[in-house]
């Protein structure tokens, strides 16, 4: 179904024309934009109103400047059919008019009418006659003479009996192309099942399981595009927030959304949302896997409850110039024990008793004297009588102060933790070297995750309308907590990938994780068909699949090409310079990946043979160094792994003997399932000992 090329030259003439009128309108539109922000400070208008259409106006030249430069349409639909019918439209990353009422140049890819461009097919061409793909040179920066190909599929006609669907060479072209540098957007090859999930409804939270080379991380980032364009006022106002595993990631992905025309999106990591203080102190992992136990939620809960008490002072006066006002104690103590039924945030019944308190005397006052004046009620509230019995009953806390002396004295603990831990559990969660103070304590990562528990408990953050969590399946049970304390009034969509859990806690079912974010009503949804992962290496890793324990379905890959190599020598280090030099003869990134502990000497040999490497860090360089532990998420063209029961070991040696250890070994293979399917064209496996994949 796709046009000979030599025929559409005179097409592709008339489409680079075309694009040199986008690029003359894109130019104005910025100028223009440019110019309303100056002539909008002369607006008349109320001050709050001349701020917010400032601000707007600012944000929206802002936004057209630091556009990426690259090009402007990458698809076009011609419609025979529909309400449509009749209408040209090319499809770009983002809407391009010569004037704001004239008809768009370019539609964006987000808009109702580009969907076709996605979901339309031979069997249902939804009006289309027509989908032309745009071929551009690798690299373009938007030069109209970059447009080099283009494939025109002729949809209106239908398929016959037994016809199937030829693939486009544009779009294989695309998804094959080799990557180098940050993470690029798929807004030209999004699939009709990627597109299902990408324009989801805001209120909507679902869980994608995505095999390697699904395309599960870009989905999330174009929906969080798709939902800021869908639904401008509404994000706007409760915000999103897009969550990775840490800061190498971002940095992979942080180019995805400004070439998609949005900038200014929060892009964070859950250790930097909750960091209240430095991560200081290094917990052991029997210790770290308690506290990230769901179960230590009720423990805190009830350390920083237990600081609430009936048993104030007895009865309370209030002196009134020369009167006192009188509650009983019997009173006092039910005002607090209904406060407490109610199970509000900490700070919040602790000011609710001192308002029921003021209620309580403020109706005996206008028994006595009629009605009284706020003046009066503001006095009574700030009485110290007043002030002394809530804090009596009621006392203000700290979240530090709770958990540090919940982790320093094994009586609190013993009180907050009966039938929750047992004792083995609760000796390994208290601090060996208590502080003299919270002030003084050094706190671990999973500290910070208790503290933001009992921060939870106190006072409400600030949420989210909408959040992509990416790479959730290492999420504890506590890190979820703290997610779903900020999406409590909002919608997630949740990424990962059950099979590339490493971490002692990971999941291992999407329902449990969806019920600790407090999303229990989620869809789960899976990704199986492998866009960028070649079909050799989806072959392997799928008998690795086998003996991880975990129940995903199989990935299947779309790609026939790609290579893969199994590499025995004595001398895996220098073999594994050999096998990076023979990469560096194609095209792409080389990404060679060892145990934690062979970074260093890696990097040395491939010094000494001549060959420059860099971290994973360096998102441009040619060839990159790294361990296991930091491979998540990340992808290379070739990737060399080096000694792959070293990679299974690790974790195993981390832990020692016994049940541990097991435990560790599963996640040792998680961990090599991560290193082999970070390959999108070649991989080449490096080995002196015996495979455990065999």
């Amino acid at each position: 179904m796709t046009s000979p090329e030599p025929s559409l030259q005179h097409a592709l003439t008339q489409e680079r024309a075309h694009h040199e009128t986008c690029r003359a309108a894109l130019a104005a539109m910025i100028d223009g934009a440019q110019e309303h922000v100056v002539t909008g400070e002369d607006v008349s208008a109320s001050g709050a109103d001349a701020e917010v259409l400032g601000y707007q106006l600012r944000s929206k030249a802002k936004e057209l400047r630091e556009l990426p430069d690259g090009p402007l349409f990458f698809g076009r639909l011609d419609f025979d059919g529909g309400e449509h019918a009749g209408q040209s439209y090319h499809v770009g990353r983002l809407r391009i008019s010569e004037h704001p009422a004239a008809p768009p140049l370019v539609v964006d890819w987000r808009a109702p009418v580009s969907r076709a461009f996605y979901q339309a097919s031979a069997h249902d061409p939804q009006g289309v006659r027509v989908r032309r793909r745009f071929g551009w040179a690798p690299g373009s920066r938007g030069e109209s003479a970059d447009l080099t190909g283009l494939e025109d599929e002729h949809l209106g006609t239908g398929l016959g009996a037994g016809e199937t669907r030829q693939q486009s060479r544009i779009l294989a072209g695309e998804i094959e192309r080799p990557r180098v540098g940050p993470m690029r957007d798929i807004a030209a090859t999004i699939q009709p099942e990627q597109d299902d999930l990408v324009r989801g409804d805001l209120a909507a939270s679902v869980c994608v399981q995505g095999a390697p080379g699904t395309g599960k991380t870009a989905v999330g980032l174009h929906r969080a595009a798709y939902l800021l364009y869908t639904y401008p006022q509404r994000i706007q106002r409760s915000g999103l927030l897009i969550l990775g595993p840490n800061r190498t990631f971002l940095s992979y992905i942080s180019a995805v959304l400004p070439a998609l025309g949005e900038t200014g999106v929060r892009q964070s990591t859950l250790a930097d949302e909750i960091a209240r203080h430095p991560v200081a102190a290094t917990d052991a992992e029997a210790a770290a896997v308690v506290k990230h136990d769901a179960r230590m939620a009720q423990v805190l809960r009830r350390a920083l409850y237990a600081r609430v008490g009936t048993d104030g002072p007895g009865d309370l006066a209030v002196p009134d110039g020369s009167y006192r006002w009188r509650m009983s104690g019997e009173e006092l103590a039910r005002i607090v024990a209904g406060v407490r039924d109610e199970e509000p945030p900490y700070a919040v019944g602790r000011e609710r008793v001192r308002t029921r308190v003021v209620r309580h005397i403020q109706r005996q006052a206008e028994r006595r004297a009629g009605a009284v004046p706020n003046a009066w009620v503001r006095k009574i509230e700030r009485a110290r009588a007043v002030s002394a019995y809530v804090d009596a009953v009621w006392p203000a806390v700290r979240p530090e102060e709770v958990l540090a002396e919940l982790l320093a004295d094994p009586d609190a603990l013993a009180v907050a933790a009966d039938g929750v831990l047992d004792a083995d559990e609760q000796k390994a969660v208290l601090w060996a070297r208590p502080p003299r103070s919270y002030k003084s304590a050094r706190w671990s990562a999973a500290d910070l995750v208790l503290l933001d528990e009992v921060a939870g408990l106190v006072e409400h953050p600030e949420g989210y309308g909408h959040l992509v969590i990416d790479e959730a399946q290492d999420l504890s049970p506590m890190e979820c907590r703290a997610i779903g304390r900020r999406a409590a009034f909002g919608s997630v969509t949740v990424l990962g990938d059950l099979a590339q859990g490493t971490t002692p806690w990971a999941a291992r079912d999407w329902a449990e994780l969806l019920g600790h974010l407090g999303k229990p009503e989620a869809a789960s949804v899976p990704l199986t068909t492998g866009f960028r992962v070649p079909g050799a290496v989806v072959e392997l890793t799928n008998r690795l699949l086998a003996r991880l324990d975990v129940r995903v379905p199989a990935a299947r890959s779309l790609r026939r090409d790609g290579e893969l190599r199994i590499r025995q020598a004595a001398d895996v280090v220098g073999e594994t310079v050999a096998a990076v030099r023979d990469a560096l003869a194609h095209e792409g990134s080389i990404g060679v990946i060892t145990a934690d502990c062979d970074v260093v000497r890696v990097r040395e040999a491939l010094g000494a043979a001549g060959i420059e490497s860099a971290g994973p860090d360096e998102l441009g360089a040619r060839v990159a160094v790294l361990g296991a532990g930091v491979a998540k998420g990340l992808e290379y063209d070739h990737v060399v792994a080096m000694e792959p029961a070293a990679i299974a070991d690790a974790e195993t040696e981390d832990e020692g003997e016994g049940e541990g250890a097991a435990g560790a070994s599963a996640r040792g293979l998680r961990r090599l399932y991560v290193v082999l399917t970070r390959a999108v064209s070649r991989l080449d496996v490096v080995h002196g000992r015996a495979l455990p994949f065999d």
